[in-house]
């Protein structure tokens, strides 16, 4: 409704209304700025717009029989300076035109009145159907808040509401959705220019954990809470207080920026330090003293954010007498994470503040640290001095951590957060939190460090060899990769200190070098690649390497091929490490001529012959050789193959599947083969056909029917676009039963996937028959069903990641999730060991491009693992 169809009198009723209200407002930020209390201005803020609405009911009235509710932040009770006002109007029955018609004039008269509106209309029906669908609105129904209207509709409201309310799906629901939110802003609390409501770490956070407690019963407040058991008394206070300063911070940033802003950008970093008060003076500016400030409540709310998590799933999913399972003498496994028998463990034996991180690499059937873990380590962590550093069974404990196989971001990560890796390396304590200021650091120095160490690991990854093929390669082929994450722990080690910080670093890397004894070569390796880490990088971007002397005297200053791909290898981690708008096409195609060309002038033009891939191939030329083909038969099929697909299969298998499809590159006809595993039991079978939607359920809803359990699994899409699948199966029987299935296997998946109707069959059709579910053992030991979805490097896939108890037909169900929400999978390695399943797959779908499917395809997963 115009305001110029609005009656003169009615005009001048919501001028005096928005004049009364702005005029509230500005008299309760005035008491605001003189006693800088946040749940009081909030608090108020809200009080005033109710008062507000009410007042313009009597102007623009709800349809017959309706009643008006507050609802989100709004309806909790708090309203921030320039926040949306989140209305529902709810309604006995569907509006009609005359409903609309008022509903539309209130919604109009909010926005003369200068509220910005949030509002739906809906019947008690249309809000349980639309909270069903979408745990964001459910929430904010969940905290809605009487305004006006029918008293009798908004109690039945209520009632519905909790009457339909799951708290074990609410909980898992929200925690699927923080888990987004989290991926959304990788992972990291610790971004130069935070959101301080939606960034790990911040607000939104502090309000999930609220939300989960006061769904399962447990209180409203961090009092309740705590007398709940959920935590400690003084991590209450803890967290009243970070939730206090975040409120601050984001009513001062609304004030300063005049709008709903939540981010602190750099352009408001040096206001916000003024108004709270940091003078300028001294090595640091204003706005770092404030950002530390900053990141300090952050990775407080962070660290008992974990907390909470882990003591409200164990209240309401665990079996209360489940037994602790002993790892040594000192650690337990309790629900699936790392627990200790005695509460002073790290006092008796500090040595196990590295211990148990290695432990957790040790042991993959750890989802992570008990509650109880993590709160000990926190405290303890004061008994890391000097002579805990010079104690050699801590450094080697320190060295293994980087040599594991497996965990070591996942638990330098954690050391940080819990302050035991700034204990261990001093210098590492001094850069947690430090601001970068140039063009390029999207991160936190101490942060930025750790990405360099992922972007490293995930080179070392098959299911990331799709992103950055090269370096997947030279990394398989590199003796000790822990030399580079060690080189990438120390190559900022020093900024912030004035001077060259590569001079610095390399020699604080000497120093590590030289106290955990590191040998001759590889402690000039590591010194080696911290000095010159920025080397590669300004020669490639600033020199001409078309011109031989330009390569020929950075190759000088390389002097071999090792040390030349280990810093190869850091450079390109180290700028995908510093933010994501900073690598590039063209910096990656620099940095690989340069090094292309560099590897040719030190005289490594050939592959190396002692490489692992060429290694691979050879080994599998030569046994095509013996089978008859010529030494161009692979060609045609090798060339339709990446790094990727090499990286996942031995030189035996390799061999097998090239015998049997080098002359069916571009067959029309699906292809199947067959043979009784040559390592271990089962039988293993090859899958070739053009890649075709619902092919993977497919697959597997044939295993599924002749009871043929899938133990492993790799899924490949060729560089034309067929399919190239493997699997190995345990079928029933003895093994020369086993070996009879080999011809019926190939002729009936054959058949099944050349027959069209079989598309609409896995799509369609009723889940086949499980059988039996699972083992005793994975009965008496279960392991929690766990779905991680994160976006690759590229940003144009997804990996998900999936650990659960194996039983029969779960990877088909899973597949046929896929199929439901019309997910492509490119990639995938399926794994079983023992009763544990650990599948990794690389996706993509417009199903993930949008939250809420996102979120549905999520829980669609986990009721599938169930």
């Amino acid at each position: 409704m115009p305001t110029a169809l609005v009656n003169p009198p009615v005009q001048r009723d919501l001028r005096e209304l928005r004049d009364t209200m702005r005029a509230q407002r500005e008299q309760a930020i005035e008491t605001y700025r003189a006693n800088l209390r946040a749940d009081s201005l909030l608090t108020e803020l809200r009080r005033i717009v109710d008062r507000t609405l009410v007042a313009l009911l009597e102007i623009n009235p709800l349809p017959s029989g309706a009643a008006l509710a507050a609802v989100g932040g709004y309806g909790r009770g708090e309203l921030y300076p320039y926040s949306d006002v989140d209305v529902l109007v709810l309604l006995r029955q569907p509006a009609d035109a005359e409903d609309e018609a008022r509903i539309g004039g209130l919604i109009t008269a909010l926005w003369d009145i200068g509220l910005e509106p949030g509002h739906s209309a809906r019947t008690i029906e249309e809000c349980m159907a639309e909270a069903a669908r979408d745990i964001t609105v459910e929430t904010a129904l969940l905290e809605a808040r009487y305004l006006a209207g029918s008293h009798a509709l908004m109690r039945r409201f209520e009632t519905a509401m909790q009457g339909r309310l799951d708290k074990r799906a609410f909980f898992h629901d929200k925690l699927l959705e923080m888990q987004q939110r989290h991926t959304k802003y990788n992972y990291t609390p610790y971004a130069l220019e935070p959101n301080c409501k939606e960034s790990p770490g911040g607000l939104r956070d502090l309000q999930v954990i609220l939300w989960m407690a006061r769904a399962a019963g447990f209180g409203k407040t961090w009092a309740q809470i705590a007398r709940a058991g959920l935590l400690t008394a003084d991590e209450a206070r803890h967290l009243r207080r970070a939730e206090q300063a975040f409120k601050r911070l984001r009513i001062e940033l609304h004030l300063l920026t005049r709008r709903r802003e939540d981010r602190l950008v750099f352009d408001v970093q040096p206001a916000m330090a003024k108004v709270y008060g940091f003078a300028a003076g001294g090595p640091r500016r204003p706005s770092e003293m404030l950002m530390q400030r900053y990141y300090w409540a952050a990775k407080l709310v962070t660290q008992l954010n974990t907390i909470l998590v882990q003591n409200l799933e164990e209240r309401l999913f665990s079996s209360p007498d489940q037994q602790a399972q002993p790892i040594d003498e000192d650690f337990c496994s309790r629900h699936e994470r790392l627990d200790m028998y005695r509460d002073d463990a790290f006092e008796r034996k500090p040595v196990l503040l590295l211990r148990a991180f290695l432990v957790m690499q040790q042991r993959p059937e750890l989802k992570g640290m008990s509650a109880r873990m993590l709160r000990a380590i926190w405290h303890a962590r004061r008994l890391i001095d000097a002579q805990f550093r010079r104690n050699p069974v801590n450094r080697h404990l320190f060295l293994s951590i980087l040599q594991q196989p497996r965990g070591i971001v996942h638990e330098l990560r954690r050391m940080n957060d819990l302050s035991i890796l700034p204990r261990y390396l001093p210098p590492f304590r001094r850069i947690v939190g430090q601001m970068q200021h140039d063009l390029f650091h999207a991160y936190t120095v101490d942060q930025h460090i750790l990405m360099v160490v992922r972007n490293l690991r995930r080179f070392t990854m098959p299911e990331h060899a799709h992103e950055y093929p090269l370096c997947s390669q030279l990394m398989a082929n590199f003796d000790q990769p822990w030399l580079l994450y060690a080189a990438a722990l120390f190559h900022d080690i020093a900024k912030g200190r004035g001077g060259d910080h590569s001079v610095l670093g390399s020699a604080e890397a000497r120093k590590f070098a030289r106290a955990h004894g590191l040998g001759k070569e590889d402690a000039e390796l590591l010194e080696f690649l911290v000095h010159e880490h920025l080397t590669l990088s300004s020669v490639a971007q600033k020199k001409d390497i078309s011109d031989p002397r330009v390569v020929q005297e950075f190759a000088q200053s390389m002097g071999d091929i090792r040390h030349l791909t280990a810093l190869y290898l850091l450079t390109v981690a180290d700028i995908r490490g510093t933010s994501p708008k900073v690598w590039n096409a063209w910096k990656a195609k620099l940095l690989e001529d340069l090094f292309l060309k560099t590897q040719r002038t030190l005289g490594a033009g050939r592959p190396d012959p002692k490489a692992i891939l060429e290694n691979r191939k050879a080994e599998a030329l030569g046994a095509l050789r013996l089978a008859g083909l010529t030494e161009d038969a692979h060609e045609e099929l090798w060339k339709q193959l990446d790094v990727a697909y090499f990286l996942r299969h031995e030189a035996p298998e390799i061999a097998w599947q090239t015998r049997h499809l080098y002359n069916k590159v571009n067959s029309a006809e699906p292809i199947v083969r067959a043979r009784v595993a040559l390592i271990g039991e089962g039988l293993q079978i090859v899958v070739y056909v053009h890649d075709q939607p619902d092919l993977f359920a497919r697959i597997c809803g044939y295993f599924d029917e002749r009871h043929l359990s899938i133990q492993d699994a790799r899924i490949h899409t060729t560089r034309h676009g067929w399919a190239l699948d493997s699997f190995v199966v345990l079928a029933p029987g003895t093994p020369s039963e086993q070996r009879s299935l080999l011809s019926l296997v190939e002729h009936e998946l054959t058949r099944s996937l050349a027959d069209s109707r079989a598309r609409d069959q896995a799509a369609g059709s009723p889940a086949v028959p499980l059988g039996p579910r699972q083992s005793r053992q994975s009965r008496m030991f279960p392991i929690t069903p766990t779905v991680e979805l994160r976006p690759d490097e590229r940003g144009q896939s997804w990996i998900l990641s999936v650990t659960a108890s194996d039983r029969t037909g779960l990877l088909h169900a899973l597949a046929r999730t896929f199929a439901q929400h019309r997910i492509n999978l490119k990639t995938a390695k399926v794994m079983t060991l023992g009763e544990r399943v650990e599948d990794t797959f690389l996706i993509d779908g417009g199903a993930l491009n949008n939250p809420r499917s996102q979120i549905q395809f999520e829980q669609d997963l986990l009721e599938a693992l169930q």
